[in-house]
């Protein structure tokens, strides 16, 4: 089983995960950030990752410190999980619509981070929830996941809209980089020899 189990601790954070790669989509999550956790359950839901995460953080400032250290702590447990990545398809793409809103994400795990985040959000709350917190988010996630992800908003006139299209979209495109090639098996994706 591809999974891990990643806890940090800081002054502002205190963050478990629990992610199996190899699971079925079940989730459970208690972050103190409602709009958060409703994104990732997207994340599991559609990469069929049994994720769980608890999360305390200093909300009482705002919700910056507590999302972005659940990217890098989810990017820790990928990056553990993932192993020695032989046999993989690598990369992987989507596109999900919802609505009037239209997303693309397409992922390397390449072993480099990277993050090219093209979303103009109609507004710039979602609720309570600051929508600069959702680049925050992924650009944690990849620095400790070591991928290379690229993020497109198309379309949208609804900033819930768009931002689910894209946390959907992030859960199909890792679900088929995760997947194994049964011609791959035991080989390196990567004329490198090593990602």
């Amino acid at each position: 089983m591809r999974s891990a189990q990643i806890t940090r601790n800081t002054l502002e954070t205190q963050i478990a995960i629990t992610l199996n790669l190899d699971g079925t989509g079940k989730a459970a999550f208690n972050t103190g950030v409602p709009f958060l956790d409703h994104m990732l359950d997207q994340i599991a839901r559609h990469g069929l990752l049994d994720l769980d995460i608890v999360a305390k953080g200093d909300l009482h400032i705002d919700a910056h410190h507590t999302v972005e250290d659940i990217g890098i702590t989810l990017g820790q447990a990928f990056h553990q999980a993932v192993g020695d990545k032989k046999g993989l398809r690598r990369y992987g793409h989507a596109y999900v619509p919802l609505d009037e809103a239209l997303s693309r994400v397409v992922l390397d795990i390449s072993g480099r981070p990277g993050l090219v985040f093209n979303v103009d959000f109609v507004r710039a709350n979602i609720g309570e929830f600051d929508v600069d917190l959702i680049h925050e988010f992924f650009q944690g996630f990849v620095n400790h996941a070591l991928v290379t992800l690229h993020v497109d908003c198309l379309a949208g006139s609804n900033a819930h809209h768009q931002a689910e299209t894209v946390f959907k979209a992030f859960g199909r495109a890792l679900r088929m980089a995760l997947e194994i090639d049964p011609r791959m098996a035991g080989m390196m994706p990567s004329t490198k020899g090593t990602l």
